[in-house]
């Protein structure tokens, strides 16, 4: 990380400032809405280019809900939201449509995010397609071939379904299909919690080491300490819709001001020789 800090400049390529997240709330037989649910409660926070940013905190916190609405795939209530200077939060159809070339995701669950009926090879294609960076043919299914190969895939995967590869082997697929349009920022949203841990080690560096080559930044979701430790340069820390702590990961680990973080951080699983259990 260090030496890639070196040769870029320092700068944001994500700010997000007082995003509120509301979703309606329906009763009755009519499904008539009668309030709102509070996803979201004000939260602000930055990426630097090149950078991780993880977001932590327990199921129900509002991570996701961030991370989706980051993408705009999910409406805001309020607040702002800018990517390399632009403000996607006020922007058009058009306009966020031209940006999705440069802000992706990659999902928790990797065999839901693909879809059952299309082969490897037009998963990963589509993107190109769609964007018209690519015609069907020779030269897709060689790129296709490349970015398999680049997430340590076999070429020949792309001729088979989803459901002919383990978990671990759907996020690589997930991953290259993320990273097919060199996008600049990506979401990663719970990357490894379905998988086992030896796998989990295995994406989380593949992450790293595509970060490295193609100078990406990730917004990482996770309720996972452990994982958190591995991945990024800051942590933000969330509860009940709001942030409650932003530090670096070494001040988080060794000086944690919350209470709510000091939870978190009690409730990660410490391997101790010298401890038996009683």
């Amino acid at each position: 990380m260090d030496d890639l800090a070196g040769c870029t400049e320092a700068r944001n390529i994500l700010e997000v400032r007082d995003l509120r997240v509301h979703f309606p709330r329906y009763t009755g037989l009519l499904g008539r809405r009668t309030g709102w649910t509070v996803a979201v409660d004000g939260v602000s926070f930055s990426i630097e280019a090149g950078r991780t940013l993880g977001l932590v905190g327990e199921s129900g916190c509002g991570k996701t809900t961030v991370g989706r609405a980051v993408l705009g795939l999910i409406p805001t209530r309020s607040g702002m939201i800018r990517f390399d200077g632009v403000e996607i939060s006020r922007s058009g159809r058009a306009q966020m449509q031209a940006m999705r070339r440069e802000l992706q995701i990659v999902f928790q669950d990797p065999g839901g995010s693909l879809n059952p009926r299309m082969k490897i090879g037009a998963i990963v294609g589509e993107p190109l397609v769609v964007h018209g960076l690519e015609r069907r043919g020779r030269g897709l299914r060689e790129q296709v071939a490349a970015l398999l190969e680049r997430c340590e895939m076999p070429a020949d995967s792309m001729d088979r379904f989803p459901h002919e590869f383990s978990g671990g082997q759907k996020q690589r697929i997930a991953i290259a299909r993320a990273v097919a349009l060199r996008p600049r920022l990506i979401v990663c949203d719970e990357p490894t919690s379905a998988l086992d841990v030896s796998v989990q080690a295995q994406i989380l560096n593949l992450l790293k080491d595509l970060q490295k080559e193609f100078g990406l930044s990730y917004l990482f979701i996770s309720h996972d300490m452990n994982v958190m430790q591995h991945m990024c340069d800051r942590i933000a820390v969330m509860n009940a819709g709001a942030i409650v702590e932003e530090e670096t990961m070494q001040n988080i680990l060794h000086a944690p001001r919350h209470e709510y973080t000091k939870r978190l951080l009690s409730a990660v699983p410490v391997a101790d020789p010298k401890r038996r259990a009683g």
